[in-house]
């Protein structure tokens, strides 16, 4: 993917937030010359641009949310804000008008835009450009990738809000602030994808971190692996289920089948925003102390970390271990994978009251990283197995996205450590200032 196509509107000043750092924009031709009578590259670049423009700030959105889930530090010679507002160090707290909350929430709501700007283009699609069948694939992609993009702007506001986008030409709506909407909303997005993506015909190129979802039944299952994580946040455990039967699930596949961001060092594309070389000084992205200290002695999760030469510190925090999940400019981003499945399957049992069939499930994950099933003695209960899920998503899906997410929809987040006595852990990132002023 080597050129991002980003079409910008008159009428919605997107990047009006402070951002630290330029926010690239390669090719920005006026809305109208796209939406009335559209070539089929004019539809591909659309197409194309928005899976491309997923990965803008996606390193910022990653690093943020992790340092606050206490799963890593960053420490960075010309950002102390990484270790002082993240992590709420003395007086310090999460500000609405800098670049770890406005360029991750700009950027994502630029990516909805875009998407629609393709289907409002569809609307003028001559049927030699693309048949009923292609537009309708067109479509489902677009609306799959609004409710993905959406659902990670919700994650970080939470009940500050989100603004739910709507159609070119039409009036915002206000800012929802009521997770059950918000929710509800995100899963409405993705449903409409669901219904257009089937029968579909995809003619629109993808990357390769879309390999072996790049037809409109994979693009489905996608769609529903993203809608599962939806229903779990939404606590509607047969949905979850349902979601997951229809996606790529497969209790026995291989645990990083998936859907990526992928980069590369080759000229006019991104390169990995969360690589750093190992043993480095300046920058360092480092696993919080707990991470080794508390796992399963022979889990080779251990693995997504390295032993350091010498200790990394900044502002009275300490890491020795580095992260190796991104161990290139080249290494591919986690979108979803088949793990994260596994375990959104084992939850909606557990919840279920299903426990044998969570006990499978778990124990898959465990034995997958080199450690021993369940113990059956005491006999395992449905709170003993949250806590357990909960333990295998935090090793499973470390540094992804998931852990500061996963104890706030468990009422945990107390739990997390406060490294120094004025540290806070932070239920959600403030509303930017640019939506407080609307």
């Amino acid at each position: 993917m080597k050129k991002i196509f980003v079409y910008t509107l008159g009428l919605a000043a997107v990047f009006s937030a402070c951002q630290k750092g330029p926010i690239n924009s390669l090719n920005t031709p006026i809305v109208s010359e796209v939406i009335v009578n559209p070539t089929k590259s004019d539809l591909f670049n659309l197409a194309t641009g928005a899976e491309s423009g997923m990965r803008t700030s996606l390193g910022t959105y990653l690093d943020a949310i992790s340092i606050i889930g206490r799963e890593t530090y960053r420490f960075s010679g010309s950002e102390p804000r990484w270790t002082t507002d993240i992590m709420g160090g003395g007086t310090k707290a999460l500000d609405n008008n800098t670049f770890y909350l406005t360029n991750p929430w700009a950027n994502r709501y630029q990516v909805m835009r875009q998407c629609f700007i393709l289907l409002e283009s569809l609307k003028t699609t001559r049927d030699e450009i693309a048949t009923d069948k292609q537009r309708k694939a067109f479509s489902g992609y677009a609306k799959t990738l609004i409710g993905y993009q959406l659902l990670l702007n919700f994650t970080m506001t939470y009940t500050n809000g989100i603004r739910v986008p709507v159609a070119i030409g039409e009036a915002q709506g206000p800012i929802i602030t009521d997770p059950a909407a918000a929710l509800a909303a995100i899963s409405k997005f993705l449903d409409d994808g669901k219904a257009d993506l089937t029968g579909s015909e995809v003619i629109f190129p993808l990357s390769d971190g879309f390999q072996g979802f790049k037809s409109a039944a994979g693009l489905i299952k996608f769609n529903r692996a993203i809608a599962a994580r939806v229903y779990a946040y939404r606590q509607q455990w047969a949905q979850v289920l349902t979601a997951l039967n229809e996606s790529f699930f497969d209790l026995n596949g291989k645990f990083n089948d998936g859907i990526y961001h992928t980069y590369s060092t080759s000229g006019g594309d991104q390169t990995n925003p969360l690589y750093l070389q190992l043993n480095s000084t300046g920058e360092v992205r480092v696993a919080q102390p707990r991470f080794a200290a508390e796992i399963t002695p022979g889990d080779d999760r251990i693995n997504k970390t390295a032993l350091r030469n010498q200790p990394a510190s900044s502002g009275s925090l300490t890491g020795n271990r580095d992260l190796t999940l991104w161990p290139s400019l080249n290494a591919p981003i986690t979108i979803i994978r088949n793990e994260e499945l596994v375990l959104l399957y084992a939850e909606a049992k557990v919840q279920l009251n299903l426990l044998p069939d969570a006990i499978v499930a778990l124990n898959r994950i465990r034995l997958g990283h080199n450690v021993s099933v369940i113990p059956t003695t005491p006999t395992p209960t449905q709170a003993s197995l949250i806590t357990e899920m909960l333990t295998q998503r935090r090793y499973s899906l470390f540094a992804e996205g998931h852990r500061w997410v996963d104890l706030r929809r468990y009422n945990l987040l107390s739990t997390l450590p406060k490294d120094r006595p004025d540290d806070d852990v932070w239920t959600m990132f403030p509303l930017p200032q640019s939506e407080t002023a609307k």
